[in-house]
């Protein structure tokens, strides 16, 4: 399987693209604030096939967050949850939100990410890995060849 990562993509770039979603193996959004250097983050993401948890996936939007105050941490739940729903589970620095609404297309991705930005004074830089994508299918998606970022051993 050929696989291929875009990486720092932003909310207006993902939402003009135009790809065919079943071939999105998932996607990233990591909402960083400012200063970078005091590592404030926090990142959603969602995986085709779900994410491991205790050894099984589960499938759902799940998020992490990194030097965020515990007490932020039930704010962003509540947000996320008020956009795809879901049963929060909770284990460590990551929540999952199983059974959540799933979106792969880009311009939910990319209004996701406007909104995080906004609700939580952070900039969004989001990651979308594709699989078996042809080079004609990225040109006429409008995928940016200066953000490719091959994946190794994946051809």
């Amino acid at each position: 399987m050929a696989r291929d990562r875009y990486w720092k993509l932003t909310s207006e770039e993902v939402e003009n693209l135009n790809y065919n979603t079943q071939k999105v193996l998932n996607w990233e959004i990591k909402c960083v604030r400012e200063p970078e250097e005091n590592a404030e983050f926090i990142g959603v993401f969602l995986y085709k096939h779900g994410t491991p948890f205790d050894y099984n996936p589960i499938k759902g939007i799940t998020y992490y967050h990194n030097n965020i105050e515990r007490k932020e941490v039930p704010e962003i739940t509540k947000f996320l949850k008020s956009k795809v729903g879901g049963e929060e589970k909770d284990r460590g620095e990551r929540v999952f939100l199983e059974g959540s609404k799933e979106f792969f297309g880009g311009k939910d991705v990319g209004q996701l990410a406007k909104e995080l930005e906004s609700k939580f004074k952070a900039k969004a830089s989001i990651s979308i890995e594709f699989e078996n994508m042809t080079e004609e299918e990225k040109e006429q998606a409008g995928l940016p060849p200066a953000k490719l970022l091959p994946v190794p051993g994946s051809k």
